[in-house]
C-alpha cells in the first residue's frame, strides 16, 4: 500500500491551498492502492475535521510516508530525509532565494519532483493554479481601475467564500468603455477571459481594438504573434521564439496608446523580450494606468513589476517619472497589482481544480512508475540532480 502524506504548509506567509481535498483522497482511497495521511494542521482551507470526517487519517508526523505533497516550497527544517516530495520548488529559473532549499533537498537525498516541471509532449503544463490565478488577478485588476477612476466599485475577493460568490458580486455592475488587453494563451489568460465574460467586456479583434473607438467596454486577446516577430523576417514561430527568445523582439508598443488596463498572463524567463521598456511610461501617448501583472514576475515582461504585493495589498503604484513605488491610485502612477499567491483569495475552489487535475493525470502514473513526465519533472532523485537539469548543479552546489 503506497502512503501519501499531504504536508501542513509552513512558508509564511501561510498559503492554506491543498494538494487534495478531503472527498478527492476519499475516492482515491477508494479506487487505488494509496492510504493519505494528512499532516495536523490549523491554516488549510479544509480543516482537520472535514479529512476525518471522510474517512482520513490525520497526524502531526509524516515519517511514514512514502511520497509527500504540498503546494509552495517546503521550509529546510521541516524537509525529512530520503522522501519523495511533489510541490513547486520555485527553483527551476535558479531563484536565488530557494538556492539553499534545492541544495538541502540534495544534502538530504530527497527525490523532488517540481509540478511546474510536468509537462505534456507539446510543452503545455499539465498542473498548475493558473486558471484561478487569472480570475483573482484580473478580478483585482478590475478593483485597482475602479479604485483609481472613481467610475465603478468592485468589492475585494473574500476568501470565506467561493467563486459562485464572486460571480454574484458581477451582476449589475457597469463596466465604462475602457480597452482591456490580455496577453498569453495558457490557464491564466482562460481564467482572465471568463472574468471579462462575466462582466460583460466584449472581445474585438487586434486591429479593431487599435483602430476604432467603442461605445461600451472591450478587450482583445493577444497571442505570441501579435506579442513578438523575428527581428530578422518580421515572423512569428512559437518553438522558433522558445528555442532563440533573443532573435525575437516585442511588437505590443502598438498598444501602448490605446489600452487602459493591461492583463498579463504571459510566461516569462530571461532572454524573453518584454513587452515595453521603463522609457515608454515617460511618453504622452502610454495610456495604460493600471497592470495587473498576473504572471508576477519581477522586472520580467512587466518592466515596472517592482516586486509582489500580497494579499491584503495587492496594489502599489509607480512614479511615470521616477519608477519608484508610490501608493497606489495617484494621479501620476500607473497601478500594479502583482501578487504571487493569487489562487489563496479562492483556496478551497482552487485546491478543488489542483486535485481533479492530480486525479487525471498524476496518480496512475506515480502508481504504475513508468510516467515519462513525471520523469521529466523530477529535478534531483536521491539526492542527485537528474540528468535533464545538469544546468542546475552550480546552483545545487555540486561541482
Amino acid at each position: 500500500m503506497l502512503k501519501i502524506g499531504l504536508i501542513k504548509e509552513g512558508k509564511v506567509p501561510p498559503d492554506n491551498r491543498v494538494a487534495l481535498t478531503p472527498m478527492q483522497c476519499r475516492f482515491i482511497e477508494d479506487h487505488y492502492p494509496i492510504q493519505f495521511i494528512v499532516q495536523h494542521s490549523d491554516s488549510r482551507c479544509f480543516s482537520n475535521r472535514e479529512y476525518i470526517n471522510a474517512g482520513i487519517t490525520i497526524k502531526k508526523s509524516l515519517e511514514e510516508c512514502d511520497i509527500i505533497m504540498g503546494i509552495k516550497e517546503v521550509p529546510i527544517d521541516l524537509l525529512i530525509n530520503e522522501k519523495t516530495y511533489y510541490f513547486f520548488s520555485h527553483t527551476k529559473k535558479l531563484q536565488p532565494h530557494n538556492k539553499l532549499l534545492f541544495r538541502e533537498i540534495i544534502n538530504k537525498k530527497i527525490t523532488l519532483v517540481d509540478y511546474e516541471c510536468l509537462e505534456h509532449d507539446d510543452s503545455t503544463r499539465i498542473l498548475g493554479f493558473g486558471f484561478f490565478a487569472g480570475i483573482v488577478g484580473s478580478h483585482n485588476g478590475m478593483m485597482a481601475y475602479g479604485l483609481k477612476t472613481g467610475k465603478f466599485l468592485l468589492e475585494r475577493v473574500d476568501p470565506k467564500k467561493d467563486l459562485r460568490h464572486l460571480i454574484h458580486t458581477y451582476f449589475g455592475l457597469k463596466i465604462p468603455p475602457i480597452k482591456i488587453a490580455v496577453t498569453g494563451t495558457g490557464r491564466v489568460a482562460h481564467g482572465i477571459i471568463e472574468v471579462m465574460n462575466l462582466l460583460d467586456i466584449h472581445e474585438v479583434e487586434p486591429d479593431d481594438y487599435k483602430d476604432k473607438s467603442f461605445s461600451y467596454p472591450v478587450f482583445v486577446h493577444l497571442k505570441g504573434g501579435d506579442l513578438y516577430r523575428h527581428i530578422q523576417t518580421g515572423k512569428y514561430n512559437r518553438n522558433d521564439f522558445h528555442e532563440n527568445p533573443a532573435d525575437f523582439q516585442s511588437i505590443f508598443n502598438q498598444y501602448l496608446n490605446c489600452t487602459d488596463i493591461l492583463m498579463n498572463g504571459v510566461y516569462w524567463e530571461k532572454g524573453i523580450p518584454r513587452l515595453f521598456e521603463s522609457e515608454d511610461m515617460q511618453s504622452e501617448g502610454f495610456r495604460i494606468s493600471t497592470i495587473a501583472d498576473i504572471s508576477d514576475d519581477f522586472n520580467g515582461s512587466i518592466p515596472c513589476n517592482k516586486g509582489s504585493g500580497t494579499i491584503e495589498k495587492p496594489v502599489y503604484g509607480i512614479d511615470r517619472k521616477t519608477k519608484q513605488i508610490t501608493t497606489p491610485y495617484l494621479e501620476n502612477t500607473i497601478d500594479i497589482m502583482a501578487v504571487g499567491n493569487l489562487p489563496n483569495e479562492l483556496p478551497r475552489d482552487a485546491s478543488q481544480y489542483f486535485g481533479e487535475q492530480i486525479i487525471k493525470e498524476l496518480i496512475p502514473g506515480i502508481l504504475s512508475g513508468t510516467s515519462l513526465a513525471i520523469d521529466h519533472a523530477t529535478l534531483v532523485k536521491n539526492g542527485k540532480i537528474t540528468t535533464r537539469y545538469q544546468y542546475m548543479k552550480t546552483y545545487g552546489g555540486e561541482e
